[in-house]
């Protein structure tokens, strides 16, 4: 769903649920704010104005709001006399008004602003709770929709940039055919496709991701969108307690676990239901486990036992998808982002920052939550991890280095076979051994494999700057690396010095 798009249906609900005659959702664009869609009295208007005019808002609510951060609701504007001086409010003389902020992040992105003209008191609590709970989805909305508009950008200012770059490569070779061999040049050409298609490899798979992530946040968005009005009316202030509870507990859940362990909590939970006399028990028990609910189930029971019980876990498993479908967002652009990381790296080593000290197995582990999915479908991981001191590093340099090795693994085993990772410790170095089960690396050219643009992959599999980013990497570090490598065998050994 589009920006436009997602305002539209955002302020249509707000207004049909909601009463407000007046309505005007402002966004924050690096500091510069727009007004960017208005509902007027039962119709909606795309806006693009930058918010300046003194008579279209009120500008003391809207200041007073920006500076705080929190919610201003005002049930009888002539009675605030601290705002009586306002253009706005002396002309236009609204009876109600509420102001909210839009946060993510702790980041203000935006305000939604509504009137009430004919009576005061117009907004009661009920709705101030759904306006909060709406706006908060909204935020997370909004940002995904301009990362992923970002992103679409960047991804063709990309593709321009290396066709331009690769015009201009040609006409150069073209330039240097009398006094170069032609086999030099033809090796040029061919590292250079290697580059381009690995770079359109690289960015197209997590803006897959993104984009069908997009699509299911806003599917879930709309549907549930439509549905809280009703909900809220329909349950009482106890069950609105009890949703909102598991709704915050399902939202705070980070941790994964296993397929088999998600069967066994599965089937505690499905039991601890049935004894409950709770109906479509195993249904009820898989959604809950796959929110994160699988313990401490006793204070939702007056919830689970209404006749709708099914519909209303099924808003709230909705709900708490928009917040995975981000994560999802999350992880994919940091895919992306490794690969810009790893062409400026190559093109312009001068990254800057202090080192600090880390647990090198975290970072690890961080590597191999991301290739989960890969790792589960026939990939062993044996871990031998020694307790060694923190390292001094730069530890999203040292996540690159991980994330290839790791990869290139995969890679040679077909995503099948065994992957073994050691910690040790060394005089005074640590010592990190990451082994695969693949076919091995050939003598002839286990020493060409740290050059730059080097690459055994089909094209289009890799852009040959892996292993040449990670030596790089090392010696920042003032570490090394190795590779031992036979038929069925292969090891990279990384060491670096536990002291800065």
């Amino acid at each position: 769903m589009s920006l436009e798009a997602l305002l539209s249906k955002f302020m249509q609900i707000i207004a049909e649920n909601v009463d407000a005659d007046r309505a005007a959702i402002l966004l924050n664009n690096s500091g510069n704010w727009h007004v960017a869609g208005w509902w007027d009295h039962g119709t909606y208007n795309r806006s693009s104005n930058v918010f300046d005019p003194p008579n279209s808002l009120p500008q003391t609510i809207i200041n007073t709001v920006k500076r705080t951060q929190t919610p201003l609701l005002l049930n009888n504007v002539p009675e605030h006399k601290s705002f009586s001086a306002d253009p706005y409010l002396s002309q236009k003389q609204p009876l109600s008004l509420v102001c909210t902020p839009i946060l993510h992040s702790g980041k203000i992105v935006g305000l939604l602003y509504l009137e009430n003209n004919l009576i005061t008191d117009a907004f009661t609590p009920d709705q101030i709770e759904l306006l909060n709970l709406l706006t908060s989805q909204a935020a997370i909305s909004i940002e995904n929709a301009r990362l992923y508009h970002s992103l679409e950008d960047y991804n063709r200012n990309l593709e321009q940039k290396v066709t331009e770059r690769t015009q201009a490569l040609a006409q150069a070779l073209e330039e240097l055919k009398t006094t170069q061999d032609e086999l030099i040049q033809k090796e040029k050409m061919a590292a250079l496709g290697q580059l381009i298609a690995g770079v359109a490899h690289e960015i197209n798979t997590p803006l897959g991701a993104i984009r069908s992530s997009a699509r299911t946040i806003a599917k879930f968005l709309d549907q549930t969108l439509e549905q809280l009005p009703t909900l809220f009316q329909s349950l009482s202030t106890e069950d609105s307690a009890i949703f909102l509870a598991l709704l915050q507990r399902s939202l705070q859940h980070q941790s994964t676990v296993s397929t088999k362990e998600e069967r066994k909590l599965k089937r505690t939970l499905r039991r601890e239901l049935e004894n409950s006399d709770i109906a479509d028990a195993d249904i009820i028990a898989e959604k809950l486990v796959i929110m994160g609910i699988t313990d401490e189930i006793a204070s939702l029971m007056p919830l689970l036992h209404r006749p709708d019980s099914f519909k209303v876990l099924e808003i709230a498993y909705k709900l708490s998808e928009l917040k995975r479908g981000t994560a999802m967002i999350n992880t994919s652009t940091d895919r992306a982002s490794k690969v810009v990381f790893a062409l400026k790296t190559y093109s312009r080593y001068n990254q800057s920052g202090e080192k600090i000290s880390v647990n090198l197995t975290e970072g690890i582990e961080t590597v191999l939550t991301l290739y989960h999915n890969q790792l589960k479908q026939g990939v062993e991981v044996i871990r031998n991890y020694a307790e060694i001191p923190p390292v001094s590093c730069y530890p999203d340099e040292l996540s690159q280095v991980w994330t290839n090795l790791i990869h290139n693994a995969l890679q040679a085993m077909d995503n099948r076979g065994t992957l073994t990772i050691d910690v040790t410790q060394e005089n005074q170095q640590a010592k990190i051994s990451i082994t695969d089960s693949g076919c091995g690396i050939p003598e002839d050219i286990k020493q060409k494999i740290f050059q730059p643009f080097f690459t055994t992959k089909p094209t289009g599999e890799g852009s040959g700057l892996g292993l040449d980013i990670v030596k790089k990497i090392m010696d920042k570090h003032s570490g090394n690396m190795t590779v031992e490598s036979q038929p069925g065998r292969t090891t990279f050994n990384v060491f670096i010095p536990i002291q800065s």
